[in-house]
């Protein structure tokens, strides 16, 4: 299946799902025997990839904390019920990748505690929980911190999509590894709309959601480059060139083992359309599809 830009106004869904229940499913992937360069011949859409197993345990932290302190002050009963479904499964996100960080990547010889500490800085200490003394600026700050998770569960979301997509199966990816970014990645599809509804609860202002983007784009770019580079710096056998990485990256991007710039351009600029809906992204029927599979194996095992 080739992965195309998103195109919101040609949803891939041809049945209504109808409305979810979101829970935390019991999950478990080892990753014992999973290589550094788990995606075989491509080590740097590897890394560009683990980057993201080791970041989203502490943005899916900073979601949670977000979410629990907006929980007391929504009254839609359904809403509501979404939000404690979306804070199970981002808590259960977290735990599963934070289990396997220490043993994935100081088996292969790299050290998570550096990046970790740039992240937990920047999630926790500059964008996260804070009291002002003043109530009007505590709640504004919270309705902020909303409108960010909103904007990178866009992000995440648009990865979803990619990874129940992707060429990994014909490459020959280990399959622990595919297996629990499929696993998120479904989930994250599932509870696609969840946040984007608790940012327009709080305040509908288009322009809220312009500029939390505009801020939000950069420093997730940020952040992305500074993990992935930390990974293939810390790697001996990649090469260290940033112009011959940044060609890897746009080589795998054309056999769809990584998204390319234009779609991830596309999804941005999704987002940022005045009329954006997250059901615009993907296939709701594919990642339930995926999940029942998931759901399946765990009873079976």
């Amino acid at each position: 299946m080739r992965l195309l830009a998103r195109t919101p106004k040609q949803p891939l869904d041809t049945v209504e799902t109808g409305p979810l229940r979101l829970k935390a499913r019991d999950v478990s992937f080892d990753l014992s025997r999973t290589p550094l360069h788990w995606i075989p011949g491509y080590p740097v859409a590897s890394h560009t990839i683990s980057a993201y197993h080791l970041l989203f345990p502490e943005v899916e932290r900073f979601f949670i904390a977000a979410f629990k302190e907006a929980l007391p002050e929504i009254r839609d009963p359904r809403l509501r019920e979404d939000v404690l479904g979306f804070i199970g499964q981002e808590t259960l996100h977290a735990d599963t990748h934070d289990a396997s960080l220490d043993d994935f990547f100081l088996r292969n010889g790299i050290d998570p505690q550096p990046p970790l500490r740039q992240a937990r800085f920047v999630l926790n200490r500059l964008l996260g929980p804070r009291g002002f003394g003043d109530p009007k600026r505590d709640r504004q700050y919270l309705i902020t911190r909303l409108a960010i998770t909103a904007a990178l569960e866009n992000f995440t979301a648009f990865l979803g999509h990619f990874v129940l997509n992707c060429a990994w199966d014909e490459v020959g990816a280990d399959p622990a590894m595919t297996s629990l970014f499929r696993w998120h990645g479904a989930e994250e599809m599932e509870h696609r709309t969840v946040a984007h509804e608790v940012a327009e609860y709080f305040d509908p202002r288009y322009s809220r959601r312009l500029r939390t983007m505009l801020v939000t784009l950069p420093i997730t770019v940020w952040i992305s480059c500074r993990f992935i580079w930390y990974l293939i710096s810390s790697d001996p056998n990649v090469t260290h060139s940033r112009t011959r990485v940044l060609w890897q990256v746009v080589q795998a991007g054309r056999r769809r083992v990584l998204p390319t710039a234009p779609t991830v351009l596309a999804s941005v600029i999704d987002y940022l359309r005045p009329g954006y809906s997250p059901e615009s992204t993907g296939s709701m029927a594919q990642a339930l599809g995926y999940l029942a599979k998931v759901e399946a194996r765990a009873k079976a095992a």
